[in-house]
């Protein structure tokens, strides 16, 4: 697994890094862990036992992680990567907790597309409300702004998700529209700007 290791040469854009952390209140500790290919194509398939062998021994995987909700999520990435391996580095991480423990996953739905980029993520239901999404936003926001392709970030919010759409406003995204998706239907979107 990779390292802690965020420092970056002149060369290298943030998105990057292999660990994604932000020095900033709420997600000092927390990281986002990019996932070999093959961890995700297993997660996919519902395998854990193969994904924490993909993954190594430093990361702890969980059941949730291959829960019908997460599944569907890695089903999409596997098969986006597959098409566009250049997305892995932008797409669904490992949330992990400073203790090292893994809560959730966090990451973007691809590369930029005209200087947007859009956020996911989500929380074992079981370590919710302890600060984990806040810390993912967190650091999603900080790799976007020191992106310089990225000029906006979005998030999409379900209409009775008051958690999720009280997170994204108290970091200042903003109401830009609604949209329909084929599998969470109605959507409310939400938008801030991110240029440095």
């Amino acid at each position: 697994m990779p390292d802690d290791s965020t420092a970056l040469s002149q060369d290298d854009r943030p998105h990057r890094s292999p660990v994604w952390t932000a020095d900033v209140p709420g997600a000092s500790g927390s990281r986002l862990v990019r996932l070999p290919t093959d961890a995700v194509d297993a997660l996919a398939a519902g395998d854990l036992a193969t994904a924490q062998g993909a993954v190594g021994d430093d990361l702890r995987l969980t059941p949730f992680l291959v829960s019908p909700g997460c599944r569907r999520v890695w089903v999409y990435r596997s098969r986006q990567l597959a098409r566009t391996p250049s997305d892995a580095a932008w797409v669904t991480r490992l949330l992990v907790t400073p203790a090292g423990e893994v809560v959730g996953r966090a990451g973007f739905h691809g590369a930029p597309e005209s200087g947007t980029v859009e956020v996911g993520y989500e929380v074992d239901p079981a370590r919710r409300r302890r600060g984990h999404a806040r810390a993912a936003l967190r650091i999603l926001l900080d790799v976007a702004r020191r992106e310089p392709d990225v000029r906006t970030l979005r998030a999409t919010v379900s209409p009775d998700n008051e958690a999720s759409r009280l997170l994204v406003e108290a970091h200042g995204l903003v109401v830009t529209g609604e949209q329909w998706d084929e599998e969470d239907g109605l959507e409310t979107i939400f938008e801030v700007g991110v240029e440095a």
